[in-house]
């Protein structure tokens, strides 16, 4: 299957940088087109944050272009590109950290990452962190689980998902890259078919927004074509910024057509 995608991104209404960071990428191989998207949302003072989504960015990207053929032409199973992947998070895990020393960091500095690899109708997942993957085929279901404080919560019984919405600590996490001493990422595998659609987005994304609005402007039959999801993306995140998003906004939306 081949597909169709863009990557949109904005600093948002507050901040004067973004520490989001976003990769898109795909190629067409012998063995059928492959697709790796990544988000990661940066969390530290000044450029840190930017730093550190960009730092793991960069290690996907050449992940991408350096180790995924030689995978796909010996066959890789989920604990194969699981195994891969880890050893991605855990370097880029010390590496930050050791960064953080180094500089006198106070508050230390890292990033979230939710990371899809789409090929031969099967699609591999990895989260670390509140960024966001959702599958769409008629229906829209997320797929990662928010490793938040609040999320640990309403699984513990002590808040509502109603009190989860509003409450200020809704950013805490639990883990992320590069200011947690151990870093566990979490992985989910399964299979897709044309037509099927996926939205990865930072937390800025969908704050503001309902699940049944991006479920309706997501719609797989509304995404034609790489404008038109561009289109798409942008109306959503003009939406979030009217509605007084604070944060950095970004979203990676891909088809399989």
């Amino acid at each position: 299957m081949a597909f169709i995608s863009n990557a949109y991104t904005d600093v948002g209404i507050k901040k004067k940088t973004n520490q989001d960071s976003a990769l898109l990428m795909e190629a067409q191989t012998d063995l059928g087109d492959v697709a790796l998207c990544v988000i990661c949302d940066g969390m530290g003072g000044l450029a840190e944050g930017e730093l550190a989504s960009a730092h793991v960015i960069k290690a996907f990207s050449a992940w991408f272009k350096n180790e995924l053929k030689e995978m796909l032409y010996n066959g890789f199973s989920p604990v194969d590109l699981e195994k891969s992947w880890s050893n991605i998070i855990y370097n880029k895990n010390t590496e930050l950290m050791l960064y953080t020393r180094e500089n006198n960091i106070a508050k230390g500095l890292g990033t979230t990452v939710a990371a899809l690899l789409l090929y031969d109708s099967k699609y591999y997942i990895l989260n670390v962190g509140d960024s966001r993957i959702y599958r769409h085929n008629g229906e829209l279901v997320q797929l990662t689980e928010d490793q938040t404080f609040i999320n640990r919560e309403v699984k513990l019984g002590n808040m509502t998902p109603e009190q989860a919405a509003t409450d200020p600590r809704r950013s805490v996490l639990l883990q992320c890259v590069g200011a947690s001493q151990f870093v566990e990422p979490e992985y989910e595998y399964g299979s897709f078919s044309k037509e099927d659609a996926f939205i990865l987005c930072s937390d800025g994304f969908r704050h503001e927004v309902s699940h049944k609005e991006l479920e309706d402007a997501f719609m797989p039959h509304k995404l034609k074509s790489d404008a038109k999801i561009a289109q798409i993306q942008k109306q959503i995140v003009e939406l979030n910024k009217k509605r007084m998003e604070t944060d950095n906004i970004t979203v990676i939306t891909i088809k399989a057509i």
